[in-house]
């Protein structure tokens, strides 16, 4: 027996309240029709209908069973409706959702460049840090940084978030520079906290090979990345941004980094979109499009130099060897 074929048969059935209509639908004999929902039954070893002269009804079992079939037909059709459009030019409508750092530092700036090759994709671009639902709020695709929460979604790597301990000269000038990890039970931090969880993030630093979670104190938190580098600009203590966003303030100075031998964890930057629509044209479009851009920047795509930028102003190598001469300065005074 074709049990997508089955499956078919007996939700035109359920659809027309009639075997008889279902038949004159699906262009079969009503023999057909009955012998299918009789096999079906036999295999299931459940009644799915209950018949009586002038009409069809679900039973329990039915019902569960139709709305399986629902989804099940609706996967497949939209799985073949893919491959038949995978050649095709992407286009319509397409809706993702960015945390504001990247948007702002990364998309909008490129923009031009996707416009240009799809000219048919009409993008909607949500921006800002909290997880959106992708089902309840119709969204095609995001840009998320840090281990997925959702098992469901497809997830597909597309660069490195690097960050950087720093603090503003004000800061430092009042409760002097951290010469070790330990240092920092003596220091004051700016809070990040999940907007998800409410829970303050610890620093990390990677460690032989390992994440080590350190706390901080705070006296001030936040859940906004551009409130997160203002705090650290005022002198609300030290701060661990991405290097993306830091970069502006470190090469001017307004930002100084701190630890420099020590490396803070990374986080993986993903692309991430339901299962059922990993073969849409417009997805795929947009996801190629942007794992190219990341590579293409090396604060995202792997490169090690703490110093390299993405389209910003090179460093200024006098401010470079002020930095790295004032850390060591201080770690060499510290360890006498």
């Amino acid at each position: 027996m074709d049990k997508f074929q089955a499956m078919k048969v007996f939700m035109r059935v359920v659809e027309a309240n009639s075997f008889t209509r279902a038949a004159d639908n699906l262009g079969i004999p009503r023999a057909t029709v009955t012998t299918t929902i009789r096999n079906l039954e036999h295999s299931l070893k459940v009644r799915l209908l209950n018949r009586t002269t002038r009409s069809v009804s679900l039973t329990h079992d039915g019902a569960a069973y139709y709305e399986r079939c629902a989804r099940i037909l609706a996967d497949v059709e939209e799985t073949e409706s893919a491959f038949r459009d995978v050649a095709k030019r992407p286009q319509g409508r397409l809706r993702i959702d960015v945390p504001s750092t990247i948007g702002r530092l990364i998309l909008i700036p490129n923009l031009r460049e996707f416009r240009a090759r799809y000219p048919d994709v009409e993008l909607v671009i949500g921006m800002g840090d909290r997880q959106v639902d992708l089902v309840r709020e119709a969204v095609d695709c995001v840009i998320r940084v840090g281990e997925l929460q959702d098992s469901t979604l497809v997830a597909r790597r597309i660069g490195t978030a690097k960050a950087v301990s720093c603090a503003s000269p004000e800061y430092l000038g009042r409760h002097g520079i951290p010469a070790c990890i330990e240092d920092l039970k003596n220091h004051h931090a700016v809070g990040y906290f999940s907007s998800r969880t409410g829970r303050v993030f610890d620093w990390e630093f990677s460690v032989g090979g390992k994440s080590v979670p350190v706390k901080v104190r705070s006296d001030v938190s936040v859940n906004d990345g551009e409130a997160y580098i203002a705090c650290g600009l005022q002198g609300f203590g030290l701060i661990q941004p991405s290097r993306l966003l830091a970069l502006p303030h470190l090469q001017s100075g307004a930002l100084v980094e701190v630890l420099p031998h020590l490396s803070p964890a990374t986080m993986s930057i993903s692309a991430a979109y339901m299962q059922n629509r990993h073969l849409s044209p417009k997805v795929r479009a947009f996801v190629d499009w942007v794992t190219e851009l990341f590579q293409s920047c090396p604060l995202l795509g792997g490169v090690e130099d703490r110093y390299a930028t993405c389209g910003f102003a090179p460093v200024r190598n006098t401010l470079r060897a002020e930095i790295e001469q004032a850390n060591l300065a201080e770690c060499a005074r510290l360890s006498e």
